[in-house]
């Protein structure tokens, strides 16, 4: 049976495979209290920078388990077997972890044990965990210590040293940090690809694959398809002076009729989808969102999409005289060459800078919109990765040392606020203050003098 009806059909085994669930790798790590540790807290910036390779765990709930499942490469033989370390946390800036223990990593029933990437699974019971809190999942050999995930996990601020002195947050190839919502802890399903794996990105390209894996019965799967919204605004913008935002978006398509769980379905157009799953048997409806983007997405090629990504250093009219000249994209490389004084090799360097910054965005930033979009996509493309990232409760800092517009160091602050349809949504706080600092850091693009 192939990875992808194992995962589609698995509500016809429920019963027993929720009593597996709940003994998968019963052992706990000793000491269940930790200690609190009296250091700053970690430093998230390694997970903004690029390229880096993330672990993306996604989350199910299955009866009074939450399952864990992963993609990851096939061992090599003789390699030991892989565990998942698992840490609750009252929130990112916790003293101490609410408990911790480990689970034995195994491949999903049904997979094909001679393919090069494996879908791994572990459980939970459900019970120990609760909105609000912030689950960390590590990934390790079986034996390693535990002590790996109390090394790096958040302390009491009262105690904490210089901000140079903050650890890290563990690699961001073996570590997460899931945010627990009532709607994480309760979904009953999956996204899965054409080849069933576990779609651990938010979005598909255009014409891409997608199915939905359920959880006991196979529930209706409906879909809207949104517009996915405006490009962020510059930092020193005053909200209060935009025009008021529409409380309803306009529902581009939708689906005529409900499809069985475990369909592959494709989407031509791009758009922000509402994947609406359930009401079969008494089961709420519950939404997620998946971007639809275009086909060479996070990248881009097309004359169209480097000029649109020039719009965080660019006037409109700039941009509509590049996308009239007669050879947008030749237009595109004179923009980058007189940035560079004429200096064709400093020209490329400027273009590989700032569009890969633009894939990078994308591919950290997405969701409810392509991230170059957003408002940590725009601070990352013209401002570059932050030095260092804290987390308090509800917001994240991102610390620069030399951003100002005298090369003092410099704040932002981006504040939580999820909707149903932008889960991971975070808004940066703007200050009239940055306009200095944000117009020179533009100059730094545009004049050969200051060039990066």
């Amino acid at each position: 049976m192939s990875i992808w009806k194992g995962l589609a059909n698995y509500g016809a085994a429920r019963r027993k495979l929720a009593a597996v669930a709940l003994g998968v790798g019963g052992a706990s790590w000793p000491g269940q209290a930790a200690s609190p540790r009296l250091a700053a807290p970690p430093d998230f910036a390694s997970y903004y920078r690029a390229p880096v390779a993330h672990l993306a765990p996604v989350l199910r709930r299955e009866g009074d388990s939450l399952r864990v499942f992963l993609n990851h490469a096939a061992p090599a033989s003789g390699s030991a077997a892989l565990q998942l370390r698992l840490a609750a946390w009252s929130g990112y800036d916790a003293a101490q972890p609410l408990w911790e223990e480990t689970r034995a990593l195994r491949p999903y029933p049904g997979s094909d044990s001679s393919a090069p990437v494996q879908v791994l699974t572990a459980a939970v019971a459900a019970a120990r965990l609760a909105p609000g809190q912030v689950l960390q999942v590590s990934l390790g050999p079986v034996g390693a210590a535990p002590a790996a995930v109390a090394s790096s996990a958040p302390a009491a601020a009262s105690a904490a040293p210089s901000p140079a002195a903050a650890p890290a947050a563990e690699a961001p190839a073996t570590t997460a940090w899931l945010p627990l919502s009532a709607e994480r802890l309760a979904r009953p399903f999956i996204l899965l690809d054409s080849t069933g794996l576990i779609l651990d990105r938010p979005y598909v390209r255009a014409s891409e694959g997608v199915a939905v894996a359920t959880f006991g019965l196979s529930e209706p799967v409906r879909w809207r398809r949104y517009p996915t919204g405006a490009a962020a605004l510059p930092p020193f913008t005053d909200p209060r002076t935009q025009p008021a935002a529409p409380r309803t978006l306009a529902v581009l398509d939708s689906s005529a009729a409900p499809v069985a769980a475990g369909t592959l379905l494709r989407f031509a157009q791009p758009g922000l989808l509402a994947l609406k799953v359930g009401g079969l048997g008494g089961e709420p409806v519950r939404t997620v969102p998946l971007l639809v983007t275009r086909a060479d997405f996070p990248g881009h090629t097309t004359a169209s999409e480097l000029i649109e990504n020039l719009l965080y250093l660019t006037s409109a009219t700039e941009r509509r005289e590049l996308a009239t000249a007669p050879d947008p994209k030749r237009a595109v490389d004179r923009f980058w060459l007189r940035a560079a004084g004429g200096d064709q090799e400093r020209a490329r360097r400027l273009i590989r800078s700032y569009y890969g910054r633009i894939t990078a965005a994308n591919e950290l930033f997405s969701g409810h919109k392509p991230g170059w979009r957003t408002d940590r996509g725009l601070l990352y493309v013209v401002l570059g990765p932050p030095q260092r990232v804290s987390r308090p409760t509800g917001e994240e800092h991102w610390h620069y040392d030399h951003a100002g517009h005298l090369g003092e160091a410099v704040t932002f602050t981006f504040r939580a606020r999820p909707t149903t349809l932008a889960p991971a949504n975070y808004e940066l706080v703007r200050r009239p203050e940055y306009q200095q600092l944000w117009y020179a850091a533009v100059d730094q693009w545009r004049n050969p003098l200051s060039v990066r």
